[in-house]
C-alpha cells in the first residue's frame, strides 16, 4: 500500500542533473510523495540499492516497458522516472533485498553512465510548476468531485482517503496522490507521469477517472441485473417448493383420511368405558377439522393413540390352583411362609368369590432379603403379567399422575404408561423402593399414590393427561421398603404390611445349597465339572465372610470361590474333583473378614450376657459392671443412645430399691462410683431390651457373686422390677445358639414369638420365661447357696413348651 508523504518535502533535494543509481521496475510505477516498499531480487538492481545506501540514499526509479524482462537494456526502460529516497533497506535470509522508498520529483534519464555492477544513468529534473488561475481552480474542484464519486463506486478505496485528498490543493501533488489509486494500466499511469503540465496531468487524470468510472458504473449495472436474475431463480424455486409441497399435501391428505377411518375403526371395535369411548370420538372430530400438518392435530393424534392402546377391558386369566402356586413359589424362594401363605389365601378367595379387589402388600424388610425377586415370582405362579417401576428418587407428583395436555410434550403418569407396556389391566404391579420418594416444588408423589394404593379409589383413577377414571382395582399392588419410616401415614394406613425379616444363618445355608451354588456353578463355566461344597464352607461363608440379612454378599462370595475354582480348571482339567472344604475357601478368599459373639469361657463377676438385634441378624451383647471407690457416680460407656442409658439408669434404680433384699448397705452409693461399658465402643447402640442384662450385671458387681457363662438375657426393666416384652426374639435366639448358649431369659409376653423359632433350635436350647427381675436373679447368678441368697425371691416355672399353633421349622 502506498503511503504519501509531506506536502512540499524534498523540493530542493539533489543537483538539477547528476549521475544515479538506477533501480528498474516491474509493474509499478513509483510516483512522487509516495512511500512504498519494494522487494528487489536481481544482482545489479541490489548493487544499485549498495551503491546508493552508501552515498545519499538517492536512487532513480523508472519501470520497464515489459516486466518479463530480466536484464533490460537503457532502450527497455521508460526514459521518465522518479527521483526516490531510501528509507530503510532490510536483507531478508532468501537473499532477496526489501527497500522502503520515498517517491521525491520526476526526472528524464539523458544517457547510460555505466552497466557493469549496476546501472548509472544521467538524469535532469522535470519542472513541476504551475500558474494558479480560476481554470485551474475549477479543474482542481472538478477532479474533486469526480475522485469523490470514484471513491463511491469502487470499494476498495478506503473512504479515509477521501479525507485525506481533500485536503490537497497543489495541483502536481493531487494528481500523483491520486493517479496511484486508480486501476489504470502501467502505460496510462507512465504517460501522466510523463506529463510535465500539473494542468495538463490533472485535465488527463480527469478524463482517465471518467472512463474508469463509467466502467464501474456499468459494473453496478451488471451486478443490479445479475442479482435480479438470480432473485427471480430464487423466486421460481421457491415457487417450485410450494408447488411440490402443496402436491405433497393433497397426497398427505388422502393418508390422513385413511389415518382417520383407522382411528374411527379401532374406536368402533375398542372395548372401552363409555366415557372414554364418548371422549375418543369427540377428539376425533375434533381431529378431522383440523390440517394435519398443524402442531394441535399430532397433539389430538397421540392422546387418541394413548386412549386406545391401554387395556380397558383386556386381563389375563388368573391360576386359581392353590398347589401349583404354592409349588411355584417355593421354587423361587425359600421361607418367607407369611408372605406365601397372604397370597395363596387370595388366589383361594378369588377362586371362591367373581370379583374381588386386588389386595395392596407392602414388604417391609432389610436389603437383600427377596422383596422384589419374590414380586415376580408372585406374577408366575398367578400367572400374571408384571410390570415394575422404581421410586426411589422420585420427587414430581407427575411422574405418578402424569402432565395435562397443555404442556407441550406432555405424557401420562408412570402407572398408565407401565399398564399400556403390561397390556392387561391386571398386572402384578411392583412399586419398588417406595420409602425412597421425597419432596420439593413440583409437588409430593407419596400423596398422589394415596389414590392409587386406595381399594375404595382406585377404580376411578384419573390421570392428568388422560383425564379419564381408569380402574385399577383389578391391579394386584405390591410396594416394597426397606423401613416404614420413609412412608407417610397416611399412605401405610392403605397398605397391608408385610415384615420380612432376615435370614438366619440356617435359612441362607439352605438358600446357598439350594439356589446360589447351583446358580453361581453354571453361571462360571462349572457345570460339568465334578465341584463339591462342603456345607461346613458354606456355613463359614455365612459366619464369617459375611454379615448381612439378605444373601447378596454370600452370592457374591460363592462367585468369588467359584471364579478361582475355574482356573484351576483350566490348569488341571475337568476330570478331576474339585472339594471346597473350610480349609480351602480359607485358602481362595483369605482370612476371615467378621466375627461373632460367643459365649465366655469361666462364669465372671460384673459381666453379663445380652441379646441385641440389629437389621443384619441377632447378636450377642456383652455389659460390663465394676464398682470403683467414690462419691456415688453412675458412668455409662460404649456409645449408647438415649433409650439405653435410661435403661441402665432403671437398673441401677433397681439395685438401690432391692438392696435390702440383697444384702447390701443402703449407702453403699455413697462411697462407691459404679461403670457400666458394653464393648465395641465404635458401634452405635440403643434400645430398651438390653435393661434385665445391665441389671444383672450390676447386681454381680455389687454382690461379688459371678454371673452364668451359659445364659443369655433379653427385656425391658421397670423401676419396679417388672420385664417388659421386646422383639426380635427369633434372631437373638439364633444368635444366642450359634454363640454357644444354652438357656436365654425372655419376658414372659414374648412367648407368642416363640414359635417363630425353628423347632430344631428350641429343641437344643432351654428358653425360661420371666416376669420379674428376682427370677432373673435366681436362673442368672451362681451362689453357693441360693435358698439364702434369694430369700423371698420367686422361683421360675417350667420350660415354656413350644405354643400348640406353632408352625413346621423351614
Amino acid at each position: 500500500m502506498a503511503i504519501f508523504s509531506k506536502e512540499g518535502e524534498g523540493k530542493k533535494d539533489g543537483p538539477r542533473t547528476r549521475n544515479l543509481p538506477l533501480l528498474p521496475l516491474r509493474d509499478i510505477i513509483v510516483f512522487p510523495h509516495m512511500v512504498v516498499p519494494l522487494f528487489v531480487g536481481r544482482e545489479k538492481s541490489i548493487a544499485a540499492l549498495d551503491e546508493s545506501m552508501g552515498k545519499d540514499k538517492f536512487i532513480v526509479l523508472a519501470a520497464q516497458k515489459k516486466p518479463k524482462t530480466n536484464e533490460p537494456a537503457f532502450e527497455d526502460i521508460f526514459p521518465v522516472g522518479t527521483l526516490g529516497s531510501i528509507i530503510q533497506l532490510l536483507r531478508l535470509p532468501d537473499g532477496t533485498v526489501k527497500a522502503l522508498v520515498e517517491g521525491k520529483r520526476r526526472v528524464r534519464m539523458r544517457r547510460l553512465v555505466s552497466s557493469e555492477k549496476y546501472y548509472e544513468v544521467e538524469v535532469e529534473d522535470l519542472a513541476d510548476d504551475a500558474e494558479r488561475d480560476v481554470e485551474l481552480e475549477a479543474l482542481i474542484r472538478q477532479v474533486h468531485s469526480t475522485f469523490e464519486a470514484y471513491v463511491k463506486l469502487n470499494k476498495r478505496i478506503p473512504p479515509e482517503m477521501l479525507t485525506s485528498v481533500s485536503t490537497i490543493e497543489e495541483p502536481s501533488r493531487l494528481a500523483d496522490t491520486i493517479v496511484a489509486h486508480l486501476s489504470l494500466k502501467l502505460q496510462d499511469k507512465q504517460s501522466i507521469l510523463e506529463t510535465e503540465s500539473p494542468r495538463a496531468r490533472l485535465e488527463k487524470l480527469y478524463e482517465l477517472m471518467q472512463g474508469e468510472i463509467e466502467i464501474l458504473q456499468v459494473e453496478k449495472k451488471i451486478r443490479t441485473r445479475v442479482k435480479k436474475q438470480m432473485e427471480k431463480s430464487q423466486k421460481e424455486y421457491y415457487l417450485n417448493e410450494q408447488m411440490q409441497a402443496i402436491q405433497k399435501e393433497l397426497g398427505e391428505r388422502d393418508e390422513f383420511k385413511n389415518e382417520i377411518q383407522e382411528l374411527e375403526e379401532k374406536i368402533r371395535d375398542k372395548r372401552m368405558s363409555k366415557e372414554a369411548t364418548v371422549r375418543a370420538r369427540k377428539e376425533l372430530k375434533k381431529l378431522k377439522m383440523m390440517s394435519p400438518m398443524s402442531a394441535e392435530a399430532t397433539v389430538v393424534r397421540n392422546y387418541i393413540d394413548w386412549i386406545l392402546s391401554l387395556p380397558w377391558a383386556e386381563t389375563t386369566e388368573d391360576k386359581l390352583d392353590v398347589v401349583e402356586a404354592e409349588k411355584v413359589l417355593d421354587e423361587d424362594h425359600y421361607g418367607l411362609r407369611k408372605v406365601k401363605e397372604r397370597i395363596l389365601e387370595y388366589l383361594a378367595v378369588q377362586a371362591l368369590v367373581e370379583r374381588i379387589k386386588g389386595p395392596i402388600l407392602c414388604f417391609v424388610g432389610p436389603p437383600g432379603v427377596g422383596k422384589t425377586s419374590l414380586a415376580r415370582s408372585i406374577a408366575r405362579a398367578m400367572g400374571r403379567r408384571f410390570v415394575r417401576i422404581s421410586l426411589g428418587g422420585v420427587r414430581d407428583e407427575a411422574e405418578i399422575r402424569g402432565h395435562r395436555r397443555t404442556y407441550i410434550g406432555a405424557l401420562p403418569g408412570k402407572i398408565i404408561q407401565s399398564l399400556r407396556k403390561a397390556g392387561s389391566s391386571n398386572p402384578v404391579f411392583l412399586l419398588d423402593e417406595v420409602d425412597k420418594m421425597s419432596t420439593d416444588f413440583r409437588g409430593d408423589p407419596s400423596a398422589a399414590l394415596l389414590e392409587v394404593l386406595d381399594p375404595e379409589q382406585n377404580a376411578a383413577f384419573n390421570d392428568h393427561y388422560l383425564d379419564l377414571d381408569y380402574d385399577l382395582s383389578k391391579v394386584l399392588f405390591i410396594c416394597t421398603a426397606n423401613t416404614m419410616s420413609g412412608i407417610p401415614l397416611p399412605l401405610q394406613d392403605r397398605m397391608e404390611v408385610i415384615r420380612i425379616a432376615g435370614y438366619t444363618d440356617m435359612e441362607k445355608l439352605s438358600i446357598a445349597q439350594r439356589y446360589l451354588v447351583p446358580k453361581q456353578k453354571e453361571a462360571n463355566g462349572l457345570a460339568d465339572v465334578p465341584v463339591e461344597f462342603k456345607k461346613g464352607a458354606l456355613r463359614l461363608l455365612v459366619h464369617r465372610y459375611t454379615k448381612e440379612s439378605g444373601v447378596r454378599s454370600l452370592e457374591r462370595e460363592v462367585a468369588a470361590v467359584f471364579r478361582k475354582i475355574a482356573r484351576e480348571v483350566l490348569k488341571d482339567g475337568k476330570d478331576k474333583p474339585y472339594v471346597i472344604s473350610e480349609k480351602r475357601v480359607q485358602k481362595l478368599l483369605g482370612p476371615p473378614k467378621y466375627r461373632y459373639g460367643t459365649a465366655e469361657t469361666s462364669d465372671q463377676i460384673g459381666l453379663a450376657t445380652g441379646l441385641a438385634w440389629t437389621e443384619l441378624g441377632g447378636e450377642l451383647l456383652t455389659i460390663e459392671a465394676t464398682v470403683l471407690p467414690g462419691k456415688g457416680k453412675l458412668m455409662i460407656t460404649g456409645k449408647l443412645g438415649e433409650v439405653m442409658q435410661e435403661s441402665a439408669q432403671a437398673a441401677m434404680s433397681y439395685v438401690r430399691s432391692r438392696a435390702e433384699a440383697l444384702g447390701l448397705d443402703k449407702r453403699f452409693l455413697e462411697t462407691s462410683d459404679i461403670h457400666v461399658h458394653v464393648p465395641e465402643g465404635a458401634i452405635p447402640k440403643d434400645g430398651p431390651s438390653a435393661g434385665i442384662t445391665m441389671a444383672t450385671a450390676l447386681v454381680s458387681a455389687l454382690c461379688k457373686v459371678p454371673v452364668r457363662r451359659d445364659i443369655a438375657m433379653t427385656g425391658e426393666i421397670t423401676l419396679r422390677g417388672r420385664v417388659l416384652p421386646i422383639g426380635g426374639i427369633k434372631e437373638k435366639a439364633l444368635a444366642a445358639h450359634r454363640g454357644g448358649i444354652k438357656t436365654i431369659l425372655v419376658p414372659r409376653e414374648c412367648a407368642k414369638d416363640v414359635r417363630e423359632i425353628p423347632k430344631k433350635i428350641r429343641a437344643e436350647m432351654a428358653i425360661r420365661f420371666v416376669d420379674h427381675m428376682d427370677e432373673v436373679l435366681r436362673e442368672a447368678l451362681v451362689v453357693p447357696d441360693a435358698d439364702a441368697f434369694f430369700q423371698g425371691v420367686p422361683r421360675q416355672g417350667p420350660v415354656a413348651p413350644p405354643p400348640p399353633q406353632a408352625s413346621p421349622a423351614p
